[in-house]
């Protein structure tokens, strides 16, 4: 498997598909069998929440309570690692109508001795001060190649808190809005740093299409969620469900090449529909 940079910087790929807190149709969001379901499903990067246990202990989280995911009103992060091993995840993405499962909430290595070698995975930390500590854990378990940081960049000061952190060997993405009349500002913010992928969000569509080679030339990736989620916008998954070329099929035109969604096999199916 090759490294997370040159694949994504891979000009004759295929969109890549992220299975937003893994593929959780079918099983618990941000567990281990959603990390391995994903792999099944042919996504290309995994998505998962990081957080820090009471004891020290990284861990894959998405909530700051157990609510949703375990039917505890509680802090996920006021717990130790062992006593949150010992409670059981509910179905898919949660809620009290949705039966438990035999899955553990998973440490950071476990999941990525799993990604390790089969699947890129885009580490989305509660609390950005886990920086370099994650990092850290990642080449120590040779899983650097594999995945990516982010935070977002935006600002002189988010820029240069972003360059005094020590992610050696790990990716990093920048998250940032682009808009007609800020997108040449930013982008040479952007420059100073050379994120390998940007997470954007942006104003209009036109804004994208307008400086697609200015992107290119940046040799920085797009990556949109499409997840049903105000942030969003009208680039939905239940709409591209509807209607696949308004919404993955427009982006990818634009110039998108990395798409984090909540239905990873509808995307996949579309992608191989729309190449034959």
């Amino acid at each position: 498997m090759t490294h997370y940079v040159d694949y994504i910087a891979d000009q004759k790929r295929a969109p890549a598909i992220v299975a937003h807190r893994g593929a959780w149709h079918g099983a618990p969001e941000n567990s281990l069998a959603a990390i391995e379901r994903a792999i099944a499903v042919g996504a290309n990067v995994v998505e998962l929440d990081v957080r820090k246990s009471a004891d020290g202990q990284l861990f894959i989280m998405h909530d700051a309570t157990l609510l949703r995911v375990a039917g505890i009103n509680r802090d996920a992060e006021t717990f130790t690692m062992a006593e949150l091993q010992a409670i059981a995840l509910r179905e898919d993405d949660g809620g009290e109508h949705r039966a438990t499962t035999d899955q553990r909430i998973p440490t950071l290595k476990q999941a990525l001795e799993i990604i390790r070698g089969r699947i890129f995975a885009d580490l989305d930390l509660k609390d950005r001060g886990l920086f370099s500590e994650v990092a850290a854990c990642a080449r120590e378990l040779n899983a650097a190649p594999y995945v990516d940081l982010k935070t977002r960049v935006m600002t002189r000061e988010e820029l240069n808190w972003v360059r005094a952190q020590d992610i050696g060997g790990v990716a990093f993405m920048a998250m940032s809005k682009f808009t007609s009349g800020t997108i040449h500002d930013t982008l040479a913010l952007l420059s100073e740093i050379k994120p390998f992928m940007c997470e954007m969000r942006f104003d209009r569509l036109e804004t994208v299409i307008e400086h697609r080679e200015a992107f290119r030339d940046a040799g920085m990736a797009l990556w949109m969620n499409t997840l049903n989620m105000e942030a969003s916008g009208e680039w939905v998954d239940k709409t591209a469900l509807v209607d696949p070329d308004r919404i993955w099929g427009r982006l990818i035109d634009a110039g998108v090449s990395v798409f984090q969604t909540d239905e990873p096999e509808a995307l996949k199916a579309y992608l191989e529909a729309r190449r034959a």
